[in-house]
């Protein structure tokens, strides 16, 4: 039996994962990967933090974006 493997959200904030995206995609990469106001509109961490703590479909896209860069990544 294999091992499964590592869940790579496990020991991440949603800040950490927000900023590695920016980072990776900048704001204008995010916005086209997922389709919200937050990524749009005047941008900023503290402000899309806001919004996706309060929006479970929306931090839902951006997680399920930040594993997709991972696996990518191996």
């Amino acid at each position: 039996m294999s091992p499964s493997p590592k869940d790579p959200l496990h020991g991440k904030t949603l800040q950490s994962i927000l900023e590695e995206l920016v980072e990776t995609y900048r704001w204008e990469g995010l916005a086209h990967h997922i389709h919200i106001n937050c990524f749009i509109s005047d941008p900023s961490i503290k402000s899309s933090l806001t919004f996706l703590r309060k929006t479970p479909w929306a931090r839902k896209k951006v997680e399920d974006l930040y594993v997709k860069l991972m696996r990518d990544a191996n």
